[in-house]
């Protein structure tokens, strides 16, 4: 399985040859990304605020068969059930051999049953930046609890990307133990990290 960061909340989940984007964002929504330009078999997005819906910059190509199996939880991108920006969609693909699980914009805590389907995965991609989402505390907490194998955070503020109003990837890693600083935009499984928070840089970063 291959991963790559695209920026922002976007991925590329790939596997077997088959492509998944993942919160594709339009262009100009996100400071210092260049636009989406991606071509994939299937898109998801986890709600439909302009930085994670730009269905219209994915190309699709039809014809191959999903090797992944996908489930859906339903959750909120604030900490008033929904009140001040409605629902987000956390997602885990399954394609047999690894599980990996994004959380959208998530801005609270899942249930308890949505936490026992999230544990055990072996990454989760996660926001972290806080002010639209749960923030770096937040998120260190939830991972402590679900103990994925490998941590991938999203959605934070670098030195030339990102919102102004959130924050730095720092504020997360500060209360991580094992962090690489892979300094690309891809992660691979099988690879070379075994576990651990694992920083990727974004590919589309201007």
């Amino acid at each position: 399985m291959k991963l790559t960061w695209i920026g922002h909340s976007c991925f590329a989940l790939e596997s077997n040859g088959y492509r998944i984007i993942l919160d594709p964002y339009n262009e100009g929504s996100v400071p210092g990304l260049k636009p989406v330009r991606e071509q994939a078999n299937q898109f998801f997005c986890s709600h439909e605020h302009g930085d994670h819906n730009a269905v219209s910059a994915v190309t699709l190509q039809k014809g191959q068969e999903s090797p992944f199996t996908v489930t859906e939880l339903e959750t909120f991108h604030d900490g008033e059930r929904g009140a001040q920006r409605g629902r987000n969609t956390i997602r885990i693909f399954d394609d047999g051999t690894y599980k990996v699980a994004h959380m959208g914009d998530l801005g609270c805590r899942p249930e308890e049953d949505q936490m026992q389907q999230l544990k055990g995965m072996d990454v989760i991609l996660i926001p972290v930046g806080g002010f639209y989402t749960i923030d770096g505390e937040q998120a260190a907490s939830l991972i402590l609890q679900l103990m994925p194998r490998i941590v991938v955070p999203m959605h934070f503020r670098g030195e030339t990307f990102g919102f102004d109003v959130i924050r730095p990837v720092d504020d997360f890693l500060n209360l991580q133990d094992n962090v690489t600083m892979a300094g690309c935009s891809v992660l691979e499984l099988p690879g070379q990290y075994e576990n651990g928070t694992v920083v990727l840089e974004p590919l589309n970063k201007e």
